[in-house]
């Protein structure tokens, strides 16, 4: 059982909601009368011990926000075993027993190597608006970022629909699908093309041509950047449709702006689990959704299984296009 300090820490791409776990990660450990640190600018902070402790004003103020107030930043050293020694020992300076780390697939498993090397105790957060994480089917910021990604759906409808064109957005995810399907069914999309399913690029271009001369004034297709460019295939659907298109890549916009409700709500209540379990001595685990309901996945299991994009979204997609 810990009983003097605890770190947190948020690491990778910043996604809306990594603020409210923080917070809860902080507050819940000081009503525990447990001292908790920050570590500022992720696993480059660590190394070089970038670590200030927090109260529970630190945290105040933060959870409409989004980013991350702790900052986070690319590490190479620390993906070298002297690294990960350096920022283990900067840790034991603070006297700090355990570690809390906020993020997606890549910094999990950084966090999974410091604990196998140095048996220092990790528990994750699932931080990363692509929703990759395995074990669950909600990470924070994912909420968030697909209402962005619809609400600028919504306003090429417009544009689209008044000159008469086809749009493809293209969407984050170099490797997950999912916020590209659901976006494009809550988007009321025509076509989503996502790297996980195999896409039929002059289909695609046959059907929208044969839906244009029925009197379709616009079509949208929604691509996840780890599919194919965006830009690249708006030029080829043109050369083949040849109807005027138009691409929109949405960027980093995603990954900003005030978390939601559901992305709050989420952040708070598995940042008090994973401070609550971290220092009742529980270790290598991520807390996450799945169904509806939080649950705990083995880290090792969660940074070494790779998720797969549920085919009943990709049915529905394809329903309802």
């Amino acid at each position: 059982m810990i009983t003097k300090a605890i770190a947190v820490m948020t690491s990778g791409g910043d996604s809306p909601g990594m603020n409210a776990a923080a917070r809860a990660v902080v507050r819940t450990a000081i009503s525990e009368g447990v001292k908790v640190y920050g570590i500022y600018n992720g696993y480059k902070g660590m190394l070089d011990d970038d670590i200030r402790e927090l109260t529970s004003r630190s945290v105040s103020d933060l959870i409409q926000r989004g980013g991350t107030f702790l900052g986070t930043a690319r590490c190479m050293e620390f993906k070298t075993p002297e690294g990960r020694q350096q920022g283990f020992q900067n840790l034991q300076k603070h006297g700090i027993e355990g570690l809390v780390i906020i993020g997606g697939d890549g910094s999990l498993t950084g966090g999974a190597l410091l604990s196998k090397e140095t048996g220092i105790p990790i528990v994750g957060i699932p931080g990363t608006i692509d929703n990759d994480v395995w074990g669950m089917d909600y990470t924070i910021g994912c909420d968030t970022a697909a209402n962005t990604i619809v609400d600028a759906i919504n306003k090429l409808r417009d544009t689209a629909s008044a000159h008469r064109r086809i749009m493809v957005v293209e969407v984050m995810g170099h490797h997950s699908g999912w916020l590209a399907v659901t976006t494009a069914i809550a988007g009321g999309a025509e076509y989503v093309i996502v790297p996980e399913v195999k896409s039929d690029l002059k289909q695609i271009c046959d059907d929208i041509v044969e839906s244009y001369e029925k009197g379709k004034r616009y079509s949208i297709i929604v691509v996840a950047e780890g599919a194919g460019s965006g830009i690249e295939i708006g030029k080829k659907v043109e050369e083949i449709t040849q109807i005027d298109t138009r691409v929109s890549v949405l960027g980093h916009i995603q990954r900003g702006g005030s978390p939601s409700v559901e992305d709050r709500m989420k952040a708070s209540m598995l940042g008090e689990k994973a401070a609550l379990a971290l220092i009742s001595g529980a270790s290598n685990i991520v807390f996450g959704f799945n169904e509806g309901r939080v649950v705990s996945v083995n880290l090792f299991d969660a940074v070494n299984n790779t998720k797969t994009l549920d085919p009943e979204l990709v049915r529905l997609a394809r329903v309802l296009a």
